[in-house]
């Protein structure tokens, strides 16, 4: 019987030869669109580019259109489509036809280690390693331009001359806002993201290529390439290769798996994963993510065996005492260099404001949120965070501190305990310079603590309905007493204003049921007592300081919403320095309209429409009535339209100006005129700050 060496005798032995002139400029171009018979040699190629990191590459060739098989009328109607009617050197069919086609490419695969190009010539096999494999197909983006042409010629026409278009780009509104510092977690989600990475391919540039046919004298120059330049063995030695070696290469050991453990959010940690960090990190989490905690809780939370006095030691380095219990320090929570992820405040700031809570919380257990706010000078939701880092709300009372006084630990611990109070009482110099206060001003009075009684709704209302009764009382007879002692014919007039018996004082003024002719009576809508002329002559007008706000204010921006001159004056409040602004501490929304009343300007009644999501703060509109300027009058016929109207066309305000004021108005005024007070949106104009997205 034969041997299997005798049934399959070898036949010939060919020479293998690594070719490497092109090994990293080789590409192989695929057509999956295209029948192999039906190539693309002899069709005239005008140009070719490449990005080479990307692997992309984009060619242009020519289409025969005189072919039979060409629809002519067709090719004009996109090239019309495309480019328009006029001509420009950035037209894409300069002939006015579509003469030519876009190929665009794609990678076939991203890992071409196991692919070549190889080429046979006397009994040798000379391979090259292919760069990358590209498949080519044809590109639309023409359509897209054809459409962004369609949607210029429809916006044109509905929104008027190119004037118009031109003012609503001068008048576009923008919009700043403070982003809190990116975690590594949302940066990886960000560079992962769809727009990253097309922003990326962006960014790299085109490099133009000249493109060879297939029988030029470059590409016969280029092929020969393909052929091995060195066929010494020596030169070759990637093939050359020894039993053991080319054993391995067929058959790789196996690679032992690596388990990946599934990733937790970027600020969670697993009990197991905490106690694998140093002591100090451990208790520096745990402070970071509960705020406030009392020494006990924090001992259970570490592992057993650890010396108390290690722990005492680390703890004061990230966190303070607060009635016997350790609070995160503010600097642990608020680290240079970063800012409030609410209103933008340096971190230095913050740091200020929350030492002065804690330190508050040292002396007393109860805190009125509107005292500290006043005091600290910051945006009601920086001072609502830390409050909420160390107290909770109780209904009717303020906030009371987290957790109760742990007299335990004070008693056992009197030198920690003298070493934190002399700690606060540094803090507390730094304090009364910064903010100027006396310590004084906060030592609680030496009342029994009330208990918390239960009260029904039922007694509640009788309460209330008592307190209502007797004030209407006693109010009847200062009346009655007044109106004796005034002297005869004299008409006394008392100012009435809603009792107010919660926390934040007045309330906000609510002008919703005005009627348009109020706008041009008295004092914006006000007559009598309730005017703020009259408020002044009671002693209750507005400060210097605020109604100096509001005026520079409107100076700057003719129409403003209640609700972006409340923004703009915390931002005011938070950069004056300690000290200063007293009169500003406790201004409410009442008091914040009058001194918009008293600086020349009046409450526009935009008639916003029943589906929009404006605030009551939003839909309150106040505009500059009197600058002493020619365009005056113009700015308050402008106020009309928008009285009667949430939206106006530009055309129908240059008409209305016309028809009031005649033709002599310059087309420069209607624009500054526009600026100054609206935005324009989709063709239509809108008072600042009503724009509705």
């Amino acid at each position: 019987m034969a041997s299997g060496e005798d049934d399959d005798p070898v036949i010939e032995e060919i020479d293998v030869y690594l070719a490497k002139s092109l090994a990293e400029k080789l590409y192989l171009f695929q057509y999956p669109v295209r029948p192999s018979m039906s190539t693309y040699d002899d069709v005239n190629h005008l140009s070719a580019k490449i990005k080479p990191k990307q692997q992309k590459v984009e060619l242009e060739m020519a289409i025969n259109t005189l072919s039979p098989n060409y629809c002519r009328s067709k090719g004009e109607q996109i090239a019309l489509n495309v480019d328009g009617t006029t001509y420009e050197e950035t037209n894409t069919y300069s002939t006015k036809i579509m003469d030519k086609q876009t190929f665009t490419s794609i990678q076939a695969t991203t890992n071409t280690s196991r692919f070549a190009a190889a080429v046979f010539r006397k009994g040798e096999l000379h391979i090259t390693p292919l760069q990358g494999i590209l498949q080519l197909r044809p590109s639309f983006t023409y359509l897209d331009r054809a459409d962004g042409k369609q949607r210029e010629r429809e916006a044109a026409n509905e929104g008027g001359d190119s004037s118009q278009d031109e003012a609503e780009e001068d008048v576009k509104a923008i919009t700043v806002r403070f982003s809190r510092p990116e975690s590594e977690q949302a940066r990886q989600r960000r560079v992962q993201s769809y727009e990253f990475l097309q922003r990326k391919q962006a960014e790299e540039s085109w490099v133009h290529l000249h493109y060879h046919s297939l029988r030029d004298g470059r590409s016969e120059h280029e092929r020969q390439y393909l052929y091995c330049q060195a066929m010494d063995a020596s030169d070759n030695s990637e093939l050359v290769k020894t039993p053991k070696e080319y054993l391995a290469m067929l058959m790789p050991p196996m690679a032992e798996e690596k388990i990946v453990r599934p990733t937790g959010p970027s600020n969670v940690l697993s009990m197991a994963q905490l106690r694998t960090l140093p002591l100090a990190e451990q208790i520096k989490t745990l402070m970071k993510n509960v705020k406030v905690m009392p020494f006990a809780n924090l001992m259970g939370l570490l592992a057993t065996g650890i010396d108390s006095t290690a722990v005492l030691r680390c703890i004061q380095q990230v966190a303070l005492l607060v009635q016997g219990n350790w609070v995160v320090k503010s600097d642990v929570l608020y680290p240079k260099n970063t800012c409030s992820p609410h209103s933008g405040v340096p971190a230095e700031l913050l740091c200020r404001g929350r030492d002065f809570v804690m330190w508050r919380f040292t002396l007393e257990r109860w805190l009125l949120r509107k005292e500290v706010a006043a005091i600290i000078k910051l945006p009601p939701e920086d001072v609502k965070d830390f409050l909420e880092h160390m107290a909770v709300p109780r209904i009717n009372r303020g906030w009371e501190f987290a957790l109760p006084n742990d007299g335990n630990f004070i008693k056992k611990h009197p030198d920690v305990t003298h070493r934190q109070q002399m700690l606060w009482l540094g803090i507390q110099s730094k304090l009364e310079k910064v903010f100027n206060f006396n310590k004084d001003d906060f030592i609680p009075k030496n009342t029994p603590p009330q208990e918390s009684v239960h009260v029904s709704g039922e007694q509640r209302l009788k309460a209330a309905q008592e307190r209502a009764r007797l004030s209407q009382t006693s109010l009847q007879h200062a009346l009655l007493a007044k109106k004796r002692e005034a002297p005869p014919g004299s008409d006394v007039q008392v100012k009435q204003e809603p009792l107010s018996d919660g926390e934040d004082g007045e309330q906000p003024m609510d002008t919703s049921s005005a009627t348009a002719a109020s706008l041009n009576g008295g004092v914006n809508g006000y007559s009598g007592a309730g005017s703020p002329a009259s408020e002044h002559a009671n002693g209750t007008a507005p400060p210097a300081e605020l109604r100096d706000f509001v005026a520079k204010t409107f100076k700057k921006d003719s129409v403003l919403t209640l609700s972006e001159l409340k923004r703009l004056f915390n931002l005011h409040l938070a950069s004056l320095p300690a000290g200063h602004g007293s009169a500003l501490m406790a201004v409410s929304d009442r008091m914040l309209q009058d001194a918009i009343l008293l600086s020349q300007c009046k409450q526009i009644l935009v008639p916003f429409p029943p589906q929009s999501t404006a605030a009551p703060d939003e839909q309150k509109v106040f505009g500059v009535w009197e600058t002493g300027d020619a365009l005056d009058k113009h700015r308050r016929l402008l106020y009309e339209l928008f009285s009667s109207n949430f939206r106006v066309r530009r055309k129908v305000i240059q008409t209305r100006l016309a028809q009031e004021f005649g033709d002599d108005l310059a087309k420069t005024d209607v624009d500054r005129l526009l600026k100054e007070c609206c935005g324009s949106l989709s063709g239509w104009w809108y008072l600042k700050g009503t724009t509705q997205s």
